[in-house]
């Protein structure tokens, strides 16, 4: 018998149970993992309380996990057992002491990298790579806008966007988060209720920039296109305040021919050649120490309720990993 947490239905953090199940068999084409550490994303959120609906429920959420394969079923060639490795994509399953996932899906751990530390990046660092590097990709003397800079995804962000040679404005909800995030190397910081459009045209002398990334949805989404420059790019990958709808695309020619894509991670690494190569790049800069990975919060597994509570409330800085 194992542990995981199941929801039952959708709601709050109190819907989040930890439970005792079977343990689960690989079928073909699938490795078992044994957990040592499990990541916690907002996207975990969404599939908690129904905004991003569950196959069929009950169900146990989480995207991200790291630990030793401990067995595989047949005509695996990926990973062996033994092997440490870390995933962070489809399907949902991570938060359980072990899962079956499709091997293909893992990525093999180097030595350098511990389980906690994959654990706490490879979602948010993953997410950090191809919005960096494909969404639009940063060049040295850019200035960007970087919205939650002090989150998961907008610290690592942050850190290879200083590392490419860019200028960062970041926002931020608190004073404590802006300086977390100086002290990260952002060089501008505005926060959440000032004039982020004014604060932006002020420090690029009016040009605008020519991309955001706005993790925060709804109540930034026009005014990160009032931080756009003409052709400018706006990447919305989150909904932290509420989904962005209703929007008229006759506001973009209107603001300057803007371009708005929403992109997301499973079509980034739909392939194996893409899911290695974002991953590789990942532990690249983290190696290199380009990317430093700040592990804020650690909870036990069977506290995921807390944690989540903590996140919504934005009480949590950095990376967030929950422990079986």
């Amino acid at each position: 018998m194992t542990y995981a947490i199941r929801i039952h239905e959708y709601g709050g953090p109190e819907v989040m149970k930890w439970e005792e199940l079977p343990k689960p068999e690989p079928k073909p084409g699938e490795a078992r993992v044994k957990h040592e550490a499990v990541g916690l994303n907002y996207i975990d959120v969404y599939f908690r309380n129904g905004l991003y609906k569950v196959p069929q429920l009950p169900a146990i959420i989480g995207m991200e996990g790291a630990g030793v394969v401990d067995a595989v079923g047949a005509g695996v060639t990926d990973v062996a057992v033994g092997d440490r490795v870390a995933y962070a994509s489809g399907p949902i399953g991570a938060y359980a002491e072990m899962r079956c996932i499709k091997a293909d899906r893992l990525v093999k751990l180097p030595d350098s990298i511990s389980a906690d530390t994959a654990a706490a990046m490879m979602l948010q660092g993953m997410t950090a790579q191809f919005l960096i590097n494909s969404c639009f990709p940063v060049k040295a003397g850019q200035t960007i806008v970087l919205h939650a800079a002090a989150g998961g995804v907008g610290l690592i962000l942050l850190q290879w966007a200083k590392y490419l040679g860019a200028t960062v404005i970041g926002t931020v909800s608190t004073p404590e988060k802006a300086e977390l995030a100086k002290s990260f190397g952002a060089d501008h910081i505005v926060l959440a209720h000032e004039d982020l459009p004014a604060a932006v045209k002020k420090i690029t002398g009016g040009a605008g920039v020519p991309v955001v990334y706005d993790s925060i949805g709804r109540d930034t989404f026009m005014a990160s296109l009032d931080c756009l420059a003409p052709r400018g790019t706006m990447v919305s990958f989150g909904n932290a305040s509420g989904p962005v709808t209703g929007v008229d695309l006759g506001i973009l020619s209107a603001k300057g021919s803007l371009y708005v894509t929403r992109p997301t991670m499973n079509t980034y690494t739909a392939s194996r050649e893409d899911l290695v190569h974002c991953a590789t790049s990942l532990f690249d800069v983290v190696a290199k120490g380009a990317v430093k990975i700040n592990i804020n919060q650690r909870y036990a597994l069977k506290d995921a309720g807390q944690a989540h509570s903590d996140l919504e409330a934005r009480k949590t800085t950095g990376s967030t990993i929950l422990l079986p």
